[in-house]
């Protein structure tokens, strides 16, 4: 047996050191650089699947980035609004003081004249009077008197008007605009008919300007409609008209520009292609000062209070107002709505749609980052690499809408920094899973199940595609292994084979050794791969140490049970070798070693016959454990120095020892 496995040996060729042994179908699934691609191109994937979304808008990733902008409102807080804007409400005490509502015309000409002998500077209705009362012309007179009224329209998309518009209808009108045949491109928000003031009224007021509100899919009121088209004329709101009046400009110096923005004399307010504006909101519900109509109609309210302000006139006693719901709060009144808009057109404080270039620049870039980033991590650096992506995404977003007025798209590129986390990680976990399985398949009959754990958690100790590394093996053989196959039926020597196999693997085993197979009765093991050992000559003379002692124990049960005895002999060696999957890519292939050192290991071994030694060592493994011998820590043996020995094949001579055990030879197990 030992001369045909040397002749075995003799034929597999030399290695040389720069050699790399390509991967089979058993070793690692794919390399770390490949794993990297496939996660870069999936995370690419992802982000154009996402750009395309956000070209197309879709749907829910519109009202989740909606519900994202209400957030960057609440979360900047309120912003302390300016002083010439003041809302007369009709509260639960007006209510209470002069009866339900709708009250009689009379009683709000009366709340007219008291706002006109205080000073206010322009006085806005957000109150319908499209039905005859017959106190409208006492109303009509307070208007008249004051000068400085606006009065609201309303739009009916649903049902056409009977009646033809007014002059003053038209006249409220856009007077100047530009570029109007993109209109009819890009469809404006077309009515069907119109509630107008009765003409008493209509007759008196300074202006009209339409009060139609138009939330989002999700309820909340984000935009206004600067512009309605109306049968062939273009109207502006009730706040795009209060802003104009009081601030000096004239009708004609308010210009629409189609699909673009409106010029308010110096001012621009931007809108979309509809003649859409974003609402700057300035807070939640009462930002703005509130004066009970009941106390201003009592007298108790202070000329300083109104004098030269915006007097903006509406319901808000609970039951009697339309709640609207906006960034901050549920239950705005429309009113103060008005007066938000009002006040960020006097201010310029305006907001506006990032570009589809920039929002597709934020997804595209954090998208890419994140591509290269993420692919590079396991799942723990992975989280962290999405968080410090994500906080620079929302920041961003939160300072431009605060700082500049914008409105950067941020659901798109943190749901696509997301989708890329998610993906990437799931794909990571069912290729280490899958690595995982390969790796216990592949060493689970080489390595204890400790080191198999130990690969799967630390895949670069073992790189299997071949290297060359410092490992120390052990050849075991019976001895007479043929002489006794031929004197005992098959059956007899499969069985003591099988039962000294089987107790020499838990051996190797138990002191951590590569078992890297059975040729025959002989067997071949080895430390320092595929874990790195530092102490892998140790660990291989101490395993032999332990068998010896363990075969001894076999020898004195088949003794007793009257079956033939077998013994056996060790030859270890110390040195470079290949270690890596040896074999047939896709049909069979083999963790193990090959080289010189392999070579001299089993030739050593097949000295211990001439010897009649248990246990051969070669200088190169004596040269690692001689301190540890001298010391005493490696238990009690006793080794000796025999010969310089010229092994078939070598030219070179090398030093030869054997080892035996001593008595206490518990003291050597480990614990």
């Amino acid at each position: 047996m030992p001369d045909l496995f040397i002749f075995h040996l003799d034929i597999i060729p030399e290695l040389e050191e720069d050699i790399v042994i390509t991967e089979g179908s058993t070793s690692f699934p794919m390399t770390i650089s490949k794993k990297a691609k496939l996660n870069f191109l999936t995370g690419i994937f992802i982000t154009a699947i996402m750009a395309i979304l956000l070209l197309v808008k879709s749907s829910p990733i519109e009202t989740i980035e909606e519900k994202l902008y209400d957030y960057r409102f609440t979360l900047r807080g309120t912003v302390r609004p300016p002083e010439n804007i003041v809302i007369a409400a009709i509260d639960e005490r007006s209510i209470a003081a002069y009866g339900r509502w709708p009250w009689s015309r009379d009683r709000l000409a009366e709340l007219t004249d008291r706002l006109t002998d205080t000073g206010a500077e322009m006085i806005v209705f957000d109150i319908l009077f499209s039905e005859k009362e017959k106190h409208d012309r006492i109303l009509g007179k307070a208007i008249k008197r004051a000068g400085n009224v606006l009065l609201p329209v309303a739009f009916d998309f649903d049902r056409e008007s009977k009646e033809g518009e007014s002059e003053l209808l038209i006249r409220s009108g856009f007077q100047s605009i530009q570029n109007p045949e993109l209109f009819n491109k890009h469809n404006p928000i077309r009515a069907r008919g119109v509630l107008t003031p009765v003409p008493d009224l209509i007759r008196e007021t300074m202006a009209l300007g339409h009060i139609n509100m138009f939330p989002d899919g999700d309820g909340v009121l984000r935009w206004e409609a600067m512009a309605v088209e109306f049968n062939g004329y273009l109207y502006p709101s009730i706040d795009l008209q209060a802003a104009a009046k009081y601030s000096g400009v004239p009708p004609e110096k308010v210009i629409l520009r189609a699909t673009e923005g409106v010029y308010l004399g110096k001012r621009y307010i931007e809108t979309d292609k509809r003649g859409r504006a974003l609402i700057h909101y300035y807070g939640p519900q009462k930002t703005f000062p509130y004066l009970s109509v009941l106390d201003i109609l009592k007298g108790h309210v202070t000329p300083e209070q109104l004098q030269g302000k915006i007097v903006l006139i509406g319901p808000t006693a609970m039951g009697i107002y339309d709640l609207r719901v906006t960034p901050f709060s549920p239950v705005m009144p429309g009113v103060e709505k008005h007066a938000n808009l009002i006040a960020s057109i006097l201010e310029s404080r305006f907001i506006h749609p990032a570009s589809v270039r920039g929002n597709m620049l934020l997804l595209l870039l954090s998208g890419i980052l994140m591509s290269l980033l993420v692919a590079r991590f396991k799942a723990i650096g992975a989280s962290a690499i999405t968080g410090a992506i994500l906080l620079p995404i929302a920041s961003a977003g939160y300072f431009a809408l605060v700082r500049d007025g914008l409105w950067l798209n941020i659901a798109y590129p943190m749901i696509n920094v997301l989708a890329i986390f998610v993906s990437v990680t799931a794909y990571n976990y069912a290729v280490e899973e899958r690595y995982a399985r390969r790796i216990r398949a592949m060493f689970s009959s080489y390595v204890t199940e400790r080191i198999v754990n130990e690969l799967i958690k630390n895949p670069g100790m073992a790189k299997l595609g071949g290297e060359r590394r410092e490992v120390t093996v052990l050849f075991t053989d019976v001895r007479g292994f043929a002489s006794f196959s031929e004197k005992h039926t098959p059956e007899e020597v499969v069985a003591i084979l099988n039962e000294y196999l089987g107790a020499m693997t838990e051996v190797i085993f138990r002191w951590e050794g590569t078992l890297d197979k059975f040729i025959g009765d002989a067997i071949l093991a080895f430390w320092g791969a595929p874990m790195w050992e530092e102490n892998h000559a140790e660990l291989a003379v101490r395993c032999a140490l332990d068998m010896t002692r363990r075969l001894r124990e076999l020898q004195e049960k088949w003794r007793w049970e009257g079956k033939p005895v077998l013994d056996a002999g060790i030859g270890i060696n110390t040195g470079n070798v290949v270690v890596g999957n040896i074999g047939a890519e896709g049909k069979k292939m083999d963790y193990t070693v090959i080289g010189d050192h392999v070579n001299l290991g089993a030739r050593v071994e097949a000295l211990t016959r001439k010897y009649g030694a248990q246990i051969l060592i070669t200088e190169f493994t004596m040269e690692r454990i001689e301190g540890m011998i001298k010391e005493g820590r490696l238990g009690h043996v006793k080794t000796k120095g025999l010969e310089k020995v010229t092994v078939k094949g070598k030219d070179k001579e090398v030093g030869i020892y054997e080892m035996e055990p001593l008595p206490h030879p518990e003291q050597d197990r480990k614990q």
